[in-house]
């Protein structure tokens, strides 16, 4: 787990980012899942939800969960490959999305 400072950067002054779905674009194709299991999951009702660090199913509306640096990539083409694009990446210092549909 990362260790996080009050301006929401960790290490060596990087932005920490975390990633939500929303679940009223979810197509339910699981491609998120397939991409980064660790942080993506499919419940029964076959929408995509983000997982904590402790592998719990996220099911509040618009419930996040920090991106753990090794999996960036598999988070970012999964946001950049959904079909629904519902996958959202933020900074945690400021919340401006930086991987998907609101990205600047």
């Amino acid at each position: 787990m990362t260790v996080q400072d009050e301006a929401g950067t960790g290490p060596e002054g990087r932005d920490l980012l975390e990633v939500w779905i929303d679940q009223d674009l979810c197509t339910g194709d699981g491609i998120c899942a397939q991409y980064a299991p660790e942080v993506f999951e499919l419940d029964i009702d076959g929408l995509a939800y983000v997982k904590s660090g402790d592998d719990e199913l996220l099911q509040a509306p618009g419930a996040t969960t920090p991106v753990p640096l090794p999996l960036l990539r598999d988070v970012v083409d999964s946001a950049k490959e959904c079909p629904g694009d519902c996958i959202h990446v933020r900074r945690v210092s400021d919340s401006v999305e930086v991987y998907g549909p609101d990205a600047a």
